[in-house]
């Protein structure tokens, strides 16, 4: 799977520390919020300082790939909105998902987060639809179905449960606080 979706890719090959991370921040303050950046990296010490960087600004380290010598890092712009107040009044935690899923309820589990977010981790037969692509492939779904939606935190789940019910989705749940506190089983590109 290396057709992962960036929205920006940047080239810092040959750069040695801290190039990487210098251009990495400056590329990142020209993403909107959400946007995911892919950084083409040989300085082999370029994982552990963008991990460590993304980890301290807020933004979020999704995994790197390696191709060769190439290092492909994705990175996701976090934005300050993500602590918004939610709104969809049906709420289940990790804990009631993880249970669910472990009962073999027969449920679905969507999750809204970017494509490259969804590739390095996430929850095993878990349907991948990102935020920006719902409302045209809400045709894949049965408005039957008990749909558990999950994102990193809640806040774009919270948001795409309530388009989901704006259009006829009756048994929707938004799962609290999502991947970002996931313990349950994983999968992922480099399983």
């Amino acid at each position: 799977m290396n057709n992962l979706k960036a929205n920006v890719i940047l080239d810092a090959k040959g750069l040695a520390c801290p190039m990487p991370i210098v251009k990495t921040k400056k590329a990142m303050n020209a993403l909107e919020a959400g946007q995911v950046l892919e950084v083409l990296a040989t300085d082999k010490g370029s994982k552990a300082d963008l991990k460590a960087w993304a980890g301290s600004t807020g933004h979020q380290y999704l995994g790197t790939i390696e191709e060769g010598t190439i290092l492909k890092h994705y990175l996701r712009k976090s934005s300050g909105a993500e602590t918004n107040e939610r709104k969809h009044p049906n709420v289940a935690n990790n804990e009631e998902l993880d249970n669910k899923l472990k009962n073999n309820d027969q449920i679905v589990v969507l999750d809204v987060r970017e494509a490259a977010e969804y590739a390095f981790d996430h929850i095993p037969n878990s349907l991948s639809i990102p935020m920006g692509e719902l409302e045209s492939r809400m045709n894949e779904l049965n408005k039957e179905d008990e749909i558990f939606v999950i994102c990193r935190t809640g806040n774009r789940s919270d948001f795409a449960a309530q388009k989901l019910a704006e259009n006829g989705f009756t048994n929707i749940i938004n799962v609290v606080p999502g991947m970002s506190q996931w313990s349950g089983e994983t999968t992922s590109i480099n399983n």
